[in-house]
């Protein structure tokens, strides 16, 4: 990751935003007004958060009503390029003082109203892919659902008085899967896809250690599970079986209890990635902004420790941070893959 401060003339480019409110550009009026502007990106069933405060010591500024969408762009004057953030509603806001602040919290438009309302549905006989584009369905989205995962057979589940988006969180969960709402789309990807909504390769991210402001790197044993043992219901045999991924050394057993073979198997691995993928993970603020980095996107680093180095990471959490010290990024990154060789599954009756 490399940004130019300069353009072709030699002129400083400075960060800048673009925020219209209902379609309006307001820019213009916060001039000078702008305290903080933050953008948090996450993924999964969190939705974006932007948080704009707001100095309203002259009092000339209008409170916007809570529903209002707000559209931002961030990036760097002079050609320095801008990025398209989203559409945001917001759905807090704070007028406190002395001085007068203005603090509006908006959250991102993509995660519609119906994904939250509970409902109850059953599937038997289909796929993942026709759960997920059942869902997208009812909701008016189009679903975009990784090959991988499209095939996956459902042989039956329910879906008991709990919101579109809680299910397809639990069932992402089941297969290491990430669900979410990007442009329009309800989009279900392996939880270590670098593929953006519309299905292309996100950009490789790379980042040398004099890029960065703060850094913070962790590993643990996380208790040294060699393994992930879930357990399902043999109708036939009338008894209790357990599905292992992994080395049966030191096993973390799931609460959980899955109908079939297939569904503990995919839960007992889907586990066992996130212990995996959680046992290194890395922070690190850039001290210039990068608007382009997403959620998702792969990151190499140089100039740490060898074992930081050596790692390609994940982008877990992406925070754009606005303000007089200019413009930040925060990354929170966790392992991109697992170990290089997986062992079988095995079954055994309790």
């Amino acid at each position: 990751m490399e940004i130019d401060l300069q353009d072709p003339e030699g002129v400083y480019q400075k960060p800048d935003y673009q925020l219209l409110l209902d379609g309006r550009n307001i820019t213009q009026n916060l001039r000078g007004r702008l305290i903080r502007l933050s953008l948090r990106e996450s993924r999964g069933e969190k939705a974006d958060q932007l948080d704009i405060e707001l100095d309203d010591s002259r009092d000339s500024l209008a409170l916007p009503p809570v529903g209002a969408h707000l559209a931002l762009q961030l990036g760097y004057t002079r050609g320095g390029g801008w990025w398209d953030k989203g559409e945001f509603i917001i759905d807090e806001i704070e007028h406190s003082g002395a001085p007068d602040t203005i603090m509006l919290r908006a959250r991102s438009a993509e995660m519609r109203q119906t994904l939250r309302q509970r409902a109850s549905n059953s599937w038997h006989g289909a796929t993942l892919g026709n759960v997920v584009r059942d869902i997208a369905k009812r909701n008016g989205m189009q679903a975009n659902v990784d090959d991988a995962l499209a095939g996956l057979p459902v042989q039956h589940i329910d879906q008991t008085n709990e919101s579109d988006m809680h299910f397809l969180t639990r069932l992402g969960r089941q297969h290491d899967a990430v669900a979410t709402v990007k442009k329009g789309r309800l989009v279900f990807l392996p939880i270590g896809s670098t593929r953006n909504a519309s299905g292309k390769q996100l950009a490789a991210v790379q980042i040398r250690r004099q890029d960065g402001d703060r850094h913070r790197y962790h590993t643990a044993a996380r208790d040294a599970y060699t393994g992930v043992r879930a357990y399902w219901h043999d109708n036939g045999r009338a008894s209790r079986q357990a599905a292992i991924d992994g080395e049966e050394e030191n096993l973390k057993t799931l609460k959980d209890s899955y109908a079939t073979e297939d569904d503990a198997m995919a839960a007992a691995r889907a586990e066992r990635g996130r212990l995996q993928r959680g046992a290194a993970t890395l922070e690190i603020t850039l001290a210039i902004g990068d608007p382009s980095v997403m959620v998702q996107s792969p990151v190499t680093v140089s100039g740490f420790k060898e074992d930081i180095d050596g790692e390609q990471w994940l982008c877990k959490t992406v925070e754009h941070t606005l303000d007089d010290n200019g413009l930040t990024t925060r990354l929170e990154m966790e392992r991109a893959g697992g170990e290089k060789t997986r062992q079988p599954g095995k079954r055994w009756s309790r």
